[in-house]
C-alpha cells in the first residue's frame, strides 16, 4: 500500500469496496454479493434450507497484512464479535517481521463409519473382513467415480471391536476417503450405503449408523509464525517481557480445563470467521477441533508457544480442517464465492492453510492482550460502538460519544443517553 494512501480501516464502506475492485481481487459483482444487493436472495437461499423465510446477515470485515507461505492474502471474516478483524490484522502485522506464517496440510482424507450389531463371531467376522477389503474398497469406490477420477476416492478400511458399550460388544467399520477439494459428508456417507449390503452379507451382522466422523484426526492442518522479539515491544513492555508472558499465558491453558476451553474459543473465533465467510460447516470444524483437543483424554490448548533457538517467540497449531471449495454453500452463496475468489484460492488444502493461520495469529492476539494491557483495553472501544449504536445514537455523533465513554470507563447505554442529552441541552 503507498504511503501516501488511507490505511483500510480508515476508508469508508464504499470506499473500501472500490479499492478492492481497483486492485483486481474482484468483480463488479463479487462486490455486489459482498454489499448485499443482491447478495443471498430468497431464492437461493430456499434451495439451501426448508421452511425458508428470510436471510440473515452477519458482518464481513477483511483481516490484512497476512503472508502465508509467501503469499500475501486478503482474509475475508464473517464474525459478530468486535476487535476479531482488528487483532488477527494486527498480529498478521506482527508476524510479518518474521516472514509471516508456514502452513501445511496432511491429505483430504475423511472418515466414514459403520456400526454393525448381532454378529455372532466378532472376530470371525473383522477376519472375513479384511480378507474382503479390496472387494469393499472398490465397492465403496462405485458411488462417486468422479472423485476417483480426479485422483480420490477410498483408501483404507480400518475395523474397530467396541467392547465397553452400553449394549454390549459391536464392530465398527472405518472407511478412509481422499475426499480431495470437497468437505466429503456426503462423498462418504454415500459411499457407506454403497457398501452397506456387502459388508453385512460378509458379517451376517446389521448396519445400523452409517456415517461421517468430523473427527477429522487424518485431515490436518498446521500453521507457525516465529515473531523477532524486537518487534514485540510496545509502551512499558520490553519485547522479552511479552514473548514470556505469552508464553506463561498460554502454559495456564496447556494443563488447566476451565482456561483452555476459554484459549481454544480465542483461536476458534479466528478459525470459525473465515469458514463461515467461506460457506463452509462451521459447526463440523468446531466439534473436531475441540475433540481434537481432548484426544490424549485431557482437554487442552491445541497451540503451543515456545522460545526459539534465536530468542523469538514461536507459535505453532494444528488441528482438523475439514473445509471444502466446491460443493454446499461454498458454490451456492454469492458471498461465499467471493470470498474464495479473494483470497485466490485454488484447493481445499490452501483454504485450509489459511484458516489456521488465522487461528493461530487470533490466538497471538488474545495472548498478547492479556499477559500485558489486559483484554478490555483494545476491546472496549469496539464494544462501545456496539452500545453507541444500540442506544439510537445517530451515525454523525457515534465517534465523539464512543470517545467520552471509553475514556470514562463508563460503557453503557444508559450513559450513552446521558451523553447525548447533556449535548442537546448546551
Amino acid at each position: 500500500m503507498k504511503k501516501n494512501m488511507k490505511k483500510f480501516y480508515q476508508l469508508t464502506i464504499a470506499e473500501r469496496l472500490v479499492r478492492l475492485k481497483a486492485d483486481g481481487s474482484l468483480s463488479g459483482e463479487d462486490i455486489q454479493a459482498l454489499s448485499g444487493s443482491p447478495g443471498l436472495t430468497l431464492e437461493q437461499a430456499d434451495h439451501m434450507i426448508e421452511n425458508v423465510v428470510g436471510t440473515f446477515a452477519l458482518p464481513m470485515g477483511i483481516a490484512q497484512h497476512f503472508i502465508i507461505n509467501g503469499r500475501e492474502i486478503l482474509v475475508p471474516m464473517v464474525v459478530e464479535e468486535p476487535s476479531v478483524v482488528a487483532a488477527a490484522s494486527f498480529m498478521a502485522r506482527l508476524a510479518r517481521s518474521g516472514g509471516g506464517f508456514t502452513a501445511s496440510t496432511t491429505a483430504s482424507e475423511m472418515v466414514g463409519q459403520i456400526q454393525i450389531l448381532d454378529i455372532d463371531d466378532i472376530d470371525q467376522a473383522m477376519h472375513s473382513l479384511e480378507k474382503a477389503k479390496d472387494e469393499l474398497l472398490e465397492k465403496a469406490a462405485q458411488a462417486d467415480p468422479l472423485l476417483v477420477k480426479l485422483g480420490g476416492g477410498p483408501r483404507d478400511i480400518i475395523l474397530r471391536k467396541i467392547e465397553d458399550s452400553p449394549i454390549g460388544v459391536f464392530l465398527v467399520l472405518h472407511l478412509v476417503v481422499d475426499v480431495r477439494d470437497a468437505m466429503g459428508a456426503n462423498a462418504i456417507n454415500t459411499a457407506l450405503e454403497q457398501m452397506t449390503p456387502l459388508v453385512e452379507s460378509i458379517t451376517g451382522g446389521r448396519a445400523l449408523l452409517r456415517i461421517l466422523t468430523n473427527l477429522a484426526d487424518r485431515r490436518l492442518a498446521r500453521s507457525q509464525c516465529a515473531i523477532p522479539v524486537a518487534a514485540l515491544a510496545f509502551g512499558e513492555y520490553s519485547g522479552e517481557m511479552v514473548r514470556d508472558r505469552i508464553i506463561e499465558a498460554w502454559a495456564f491453558a496447556a494443563v488447566d480445563l476451565y482456561r483452555a476451553v476459554t484459549h481454544n474459543k480465542g483461536i476458534m473465533n479466528g478459525v470459525d470467521a473465515v469458514v463461515l465467510a467461506t460457506g463452509n460447516d462451521w459447526r463440523a470444524v468446531e466439534a473436531g477441533a475441540h475433540a481434537y483437543a481432548a484426544r490424549t483424554g485431557r482437554y487442552a490448548s491445541l497451540s503451543t508457544w515456545s522460545v526459539g533457538k534465536n530468542g523469538e517467540l514461536v507459535g505453532k497449531l494444528e488441528m482438523p480442517m475439514a473445509v471444502g471449495i466446491v460443493g454446499g454453500a461454498t458454490r451456492v452463496h454469492p458471498a461465499a464465492c467471493a470470498a474464495l475468489k479473494l483470497m485466490g484460492i485454488q484447493s481445499a488444502r490452501e483454504l485450509a492453510e489459511i484458516i489456521v493461520s488465522v487461528g493461530l495469529a487470533q490466538n497471538l492476539g488474545a495472548l498478547r492482550a492479556l499477559a500485558t494491557e489486559g483484554i478490555q483495553q483494545g476491546h472496549m472501544s469496539l464494544h462501545a460502538r456496539q452500545v453507541a449504536v444500540a442506544a439510537g445514537i445517530p451515525q454523525e455523533r457515534v465517534h465523539a460519544i464512543v470517545e467520552q465513554m471509553v475514556k470514562e470507563g463508563n460503557i453503557h447505554v444508559s450513559r450513552a443517553l446521558e451523553i447525548m442529552d447533556e449535548w442537546r441541552t448546551r
